[in-house]
């Protein structure tokens, strides 16, 4: 670790005096004067003697270690409902994770202002033209369709045909002669072609669902 160490601060302080060479780095307010090259080769000067450490962990133990580690990550924003503990009067109470502790001793309370919780929760929201891990690769939502016929097209698979809509499906359920008849006025679904299911029906103006209970937990 000690070379390792080195070797990165080596190599860290060349590429901040090349980029400073090529005009890459910009200065402003109290160290705008840092512009100047010898007053940067200066600034770095003290950072050569220092002692620095590298933080390496070991490798993962194979792909399924990875997975476990990134699924932890893709689909949760800042916390978890299941660390929630309370809210009331003196604010939100949580479950968090003490890493200077071992043991049981880690894992601790916490208890913030109902105002402090939600700036904490904030940054962890991502800006306006960012996407979330879930969001990328061969099955997000902006290129999916187009991703999946590719690859069906590379490994050969057979394309399903959609049968084109009986005549019955868009005609005048009252124009039927037959009683009995029923007649699927479901909407298709964009992407695969097959019919969409009502899961719920509601008038206008009316909430889609009741009001969580008392008991039901905090949501976030």
């Amino acid at each position: 670790m000690r070379v390792l160490s080195r070797l990165f601060r080596r190599l860290f302080l060349a590429a901040l005096a090349d980029a400073h060479a090529a005009g890459r780095l910009a200065f402003f307010g109290e160290i705008e004067g840092l512009r100047r090259r010898e007053a940067f080769a200066a600034h770095l000067a003290p950072l050569k003697r220092k002692k620095w450490f590298v933080y390496a962990k070991p490798p993962f133990s194979g792909p399924e270690a990875v997975l476990a580690y990134l699924a932890r990550y893709t689909h949760r924003v800042a916390i978890a409902n299941s660390r929630l503990v309370a809210l009331d009067e003196r604010g939100v109470t949580f479950r968090y994770k003490d890493y200077r502790r071992d043991g049981q001793a880690r894992y601790r309370i916490m208890t913030l202002g109902v105002d402090e919780f939600i700036r904490r929760f904030l940054l962890h929201v991502l800006p306006k033209g960012f996407h979330r891990i879930r969001h990328y690769g061969l099955l997000a939502s902006a290129g999916c369709k187009a991703n999946i016929a590719r690859a069906k097209e590379l490994i050969g698979a057979p394309i399903p045909q959609v049968e084109p809509p009986a005549a019955h499906d868009t005609a005048d359920p009252h124009a039927t002669t037959d009683p009995h008849a029923t007649t699927d006025h479901r909407p298709p679904c964009p992407c695969c072609g097959g019919r969409m299911i009502i899961v719920e029906v509601f008038a206008r103006g009316a909430q889609p669902r009741g009001p969580p209970s008392s008991d039901a937990g905090i949501r976030m």
